[in-house]
């Protein structure tokens, strides 16, 4: 069920968890696959290529590390130039 921009599924424990979707972000981020970008969260800037995105998360490529930010930590992105 969708109400106000938020999917609410159910958990195995009988309560209910909201997921915020960002449609926009995740086309943004799905559009630099292949890119370098810095991405700004909660938690500080990280910096890498863009592997994957998916509605919740991005993979982020750094060197030898692979990092899964939560959309939802998202502060801002920006696309490195070259």
């Amino acid at each position: 069920m969708y109400r106000n921009g938020m999917n609410q599924q159910g958990s195995p424990n009988g309560l209910m968890q909201v997921v915020v979707v960002e449609p926009f972000v995740y086309a943004a981020l799905h559009s630099l696959i292949g890119k370098r970008v810095v991405i700004d969260t909660s938690r500080g800037p990280v910096d890498g290529t863009i592997a994957d995105a998916k509605p919740d998360h991005v993979v982020v490529q750094q060197h030898d590390s692979t990092f899964f930010v939560r959309i939802s930590e998202i502060i801002w992105i920006m696309p490195e130039s070259k």
